[in-house]
């Protein structure tokens, strides 16, 4: 009975036909397909993308040179160098981070104490040369700037997990 079965599928092409029936129920539903470089799709508020320095609502940077990141960091990714200032607090004098390294683990946002620094959600970052991406405290900082507010929104959001 299977042998008859079987070859009567295959003269009458009943596969075929479910197989275009199939392509033809879902040629006309609405596309999933985004223009991406026009329409981006919705990021977690966990994502882990190009990383920044974070300020205080006074303008100052919220590190405290604890170097607990470049502690943690499992690439070593991470290079801090500290003095005291003339208050007494701590402040860095150079955060550089090696982005050619960075695993994007995010230990390091995990580890900080002031949420200094954080994976924002910029994820549209490249360069042509290797130097282009070894990020120094400059530039962390004016990744944090440009980035803040949704920074901050993605913060909050992941607030009560923490």
């Amino acid at each position: 009975m299977g042998y008859i079965d079987r070859n009567a599928r295959t003269i009458l092409l009943t596969e075929l036909i479910s197989g275009m029936a199939l392509t033809l129920r879902y040629f006309f539903r609405p596309k999933v397909t985004i223009n991406y470089p026009y329409e981006k799709g919705p990021l977690s508020p966990r994502f882990r993308g190009e990383h920044a320095l974070r300020r205080y609502a006074n303008g100052e940077e919220r590190c405290i040179a604890c170097k607990l990141c470049e502690a943690v960091c499992p690439a070593q990714a991470i290079t801090i160098e500290a003095e005291p200032r003339n208050d007494g607090s701590r402040r860095t004098t150079r955060y550089d981070i090696d982005m050619l390294k960075c695993i994007y683990c995010g230990l390091c946002q995990e580890s900080c104490p002031v949420n200094a620094i954080v994976e924002g959600p910029n994820f549209e970052f490249s360069a042509e040369t290797r130097e282009e991406l070894m990020y120094d405290k400059d530039k962390l900082l004016a990744n944090g700037d440009r980035w803040e507010t949704e920074i901050a929104e993605c913060q909050a959001q992941t607030a009560p997990y923490r």
